[in-house]
């Protein structure tokens, strides 16, 4: 499902365009940093679903881009039966981010959907993006051609989007096997909720503020969805026809509201828009907020990253340049796809290839920060408002913390790349990025430690069915 909310930088107090978001997926999730790398020519990748996915299809291979940029998110193990490892974006070295957020198209077009369906699935899409785009517009055109030369393999319908320091871009992908897909300018006075992605009248020719596939419009006068002279509703014609949401419309209406405040928006509205109880629970698997800056030097692009969800998880800057992520917040077995059939021992290999987990004997051996701030929630969650309200306001005092220092590391890796020692900005950010997140993660144990002594001590754990947790708009 997932949740992404783009912010134009006329808004911003800090004067950048921001994308944040979380994904709902319940498997084991991990921070990725991707390094640009050089590709031989001919080289392909392979992309799409399985006959084993919830709508089936075939795997192809399509041809890779010579160059790929350096990228950073967050990976998952499953969805809908979708091919491992998947994402929902992040943000690259050019200063482009993208959210995937699921958005169902109309139930005649999941019925006309090809069993033998190729061509990129959501997660390839959002990845191929990361890899090759240099800018949201960009972004959008790679789509574009890449459903028209290769098709698309869809779960029911999908949308990605792509935004950096100029503008935004919703982009709509529809289920049917027919190459539909539909494009939304985002403007720096604009504040859009995507959950799920949501287009609606639009102008029937395309133009600097929308833009989509061939015969878009012919195609929904062919079917009888649409009558020519009339205007054109995305939504009622190819998607679920249920409009905005309720939580989609909240959240607009309160970021607009903070944002007529003197100063505009700030990291701590972005922060409160992505951890507030009313949005955000144990469906969140992790938290993503990307500053979008113009003009930064590639390894100073960022996102504030939290492993968990962020209304008892905190976010942590995390800088593309570094060169290692924390094995605690790498690749788990945790709620890992296949894992639980899987040994780490060589020993069970001549059982098959699929019988050893990927997972490392090192990262197995640490803590699992997935795991260990899922704990913290769960407990957090049984103490009801005052502990959800208690940890929350914790973990915004640590992120405060952080953000005041991030000038001075900027600061400081700028002046050794303009010395350059990009090597040593590359230490230096490593080791900020390392100290913060084992930092929060072993505060995180000692609190759950806390909250466990407080459960047991005085009304118990919930062993009933019926988890506890805050109430949710969606």
């Amino acid at each position: 499902m997932s949740y992404a909310l783009y912010v134009g930088r006329a808004l911003s107090g800090a004067g950048h365009a921001w994308l944040a978001g979380y994904g709902d997926e319940p498997s084991g999730h991990w921070l990725q940093v991707s390094p640009g790398r050089d590709h031989a020519p001919g080289a392909t990748i392979t992309v799409g679903v399985t006959p084993q996915a919830d709508l089936p299809g075939r795997l192809s291979e399509i041809p890779q881009a010579a160059r790929t940029a350096r990228h950073m998110g967050v990976n998952y193990s499953h969805y809908l039966g979708a091919p491992a490892p998947l994402t929902n974006g992040g943000v690259n070295e050019h200063g482009v981010a993208v959210r995937d957020v699921w958005s169902p198209s109309r139930p005649e077009l999941v019925a006309m959907t090809p069993p033998d369906q190729t061509g990129p699935n959501y997660s390839d899409l959002a990845r191929i993006v990361l890899e090759r785009a240099r800018s949201a517009r960009e972004g959008v055109e790679i789509i574009g051609a890449l459903i028209a030369a290769h098709g698309h393999s869809s779960y029911g319908g999908n949308s990605h989007l792509i935004a950096d320091a100029e503008e935004g871009w919703l982009v709509v992908e529809f289920a049917g096997g027919l190459g539909l897909w539909v494009a939304e300018r985002l403007g720096p006075h604009d504040i859009r909720a995507a959950r799920p992605g949501h287009v609606g009248l639009i102008a029937q020719e395309p133009d600097g503020e929308v833009l989509y596939s061939e015969r878009f419009i012919e195609t929904a006068q062919r079917l009888g969805w649409h009558v020519p002279g009339t205007p054109f509703d995305v939504n009622r014609v190819y998607g679920d026809g249920r409009g905005r949401r309720p939580g989609s419309v909240w959240i607009e209406e309160e970021m607009t509201r903070r944002a007529a405040r003197p100063g505009g928006l700030t990291l701590s509205d972005m922060i409160w828009a992505v951890a507030t109880p009313r949005l955000t629970g144990d469906s969140a698997g992790y938290g993503q907020i990307v500053p979008l800056q113009p003009d930064r030097p590639a390894m100073l692009r960022m996102m504030w990253h939290a492993p968990s969800g962020p209304v008892t998880t905190p976010l942590v800057p995390v800088f593309l340049g570094i060169d290692h992520v924390p094995p605690e917040y790498d690749r788990r077995r945790h709620l890992g796809r296949g894992e639980s059939a899987r040994f780490v021992d060589r020993a069970s290999e001549v059982t098959g290839e699929d019988a050893i987990s990927e997972v490392p004997q090192g990262v197995v051996s640490t803590r699992a920060a997935i795991a260990v701030f899922k704990r913290l929630m769960h407990l957090a969650f049984q103490g009801g408002e005052p502990w959800v309200e208690e940890i929350s306001a914790h973990w915004r005092r640590v992120e405060r913390g952080m953000a005041e220092e991030l000038d001075d590391v900027r600061r400081s890796a700028e002046i050794l790349i303009a010395a350059e020692a990009p090597d040593l900005a590359r230490r230096l950010l490593d080791e900020h990025v390392r100290t913060r997140l084992l930092r929060v993660l072993a505060e995180a144990e000692a609190l759950a430690a806390g909250y466990e002594a407080r459960l047991r001590a005085g009304p118990g754990l919930n062993m009933g069915a019926v988890p506890k947790g805050p109430d949710r708009i969606w």
